[in-house]
């Protein structure tokens, strides 16, 4: 039988960043905290959390982290039913889910948050790209995702969402500058582009489709859907945009597309962990039907 006590201290480390800080959310000391986490290490045989700052779960850490989300979910939902189990005051579970930035800078903030204003959850949302959003759902940090891969992670269902269409987009300035006589792959080899991380290759990918082979692109990295727009616009790279976003730039001519009629189109598709409640339920209807209305079939 786990010690959902000491189960509860881990998650709350792994939440708050720290020691201190989950103490403080649980009402207890911070010497508390760290003899339940330590007993549970004990019991499992390996360590649960790396000491940091911020404090990270290992991976049998994260893993039972995902399994106390499933249990408050489970909770969450005998409440509504057997209220008189419910405790006083409005109780709200922390539900995590991981997506890309441009989904949540575009169709997917509404959504959740419509979501949210209308069940007893707090939204733990962890940003990462779409190529790599399944991955924290195999390692246990969150309940559901929003990914670029089809077929379903261990545990999970997998649903077609639509595919988002980025457009290859620069200041006019920039577009001057490096391309005056043509996008080519001379010049997309010296004209600097933009990407949110290392792992990031939309741009990579729009390349090798218009040169047919590949060119090593010279990148500036910003991790901000926003700050991507507001480097464009301030000439500092070019790169792939949500059309969406940029629609009304295109039309006052603050951005141009480098190569009119070249969209790259990336279907999504959302993940989530099985039989794990009605609010994960709830959550998944609401992503898709909100995905359905503003991402192409």
């Amino acid at each position: 039988m786990l010690d959902y006590l000491s189960l509860s201290a881990l998650a709350a480390v792994v939440r708050e960043g720290s020691f201190e800080r989950a103490a403080r959310a649980l009402h207890v000391t911070p010497s508390a905290v760290s003899q339940r986490i330590r007993q549970l290490e004990e019991r499992v045989g390996c360590a649960l959390v790396v000491r940091g700052q911020p404090c990270q779960a290992t991976d049998t850490g994260r893993r039972l982290c995902q399994h106390m989300d499933r249990v408050r979910l489970l909770e969450q939902e005998l409440q509504g039913s057997l209220p008189a189990l419910a405790p006083e005051g409005v109780t709200r579970v922390a539900l995590p889910i991981a997506v890309n930035a441009d989904s949540l800078a575009t169709w997917l903030a509404p959504a959740i948050s419509a979501f949210a204003a209308e069940v007893p959850v707090l939204m733990d949302v962890a940003v990462d790209n779409e190529d790599h959003t399944a991955g924290w759902l195999r390692s246990g940090a969150v309940l559901a995702a929003v990914t670029a891969t089809a077929r379903p992670a261990t545990g999970c269902n997998s649903r077609p969402l639509g595919a988002m269409r980025y457009l290859a987009a620069a200041s006019p300035a920039f577009v001057a500058r490096y391309f005056s006589d043509g996008v080519t792959a001379g010049r997309l080899a010296e004209a600097p582009s933009l990407v949110f991380n290392p792992q990031d290759d939309l741009q990579a990918r729009w390349v090798r489709r218009l040169c047919h082979r590949h060119v090593e692109l010279p990148r500036h990295s910003l991790p901000s859907t926003q700050a991507f727009i507001t480097a464009g616009l301030a000439g500092m790279g070019w790169g792939l945009h949500p059309e969406t976003l940029i629609a009304p730039h295109l039309q006052r001519g603050d951005l141009l597309e480098l190569v009119p009629q070249t969209p790259l189109d990336v279907p999504l598709y959302w993940q989530e962990t099985r039989a794990a409640s009605a609010l994960l339920d709830g959550l998944s209807r609401a992503v898709v039907q909100a995905a359905r209305g503003s991402l192409m079939v």
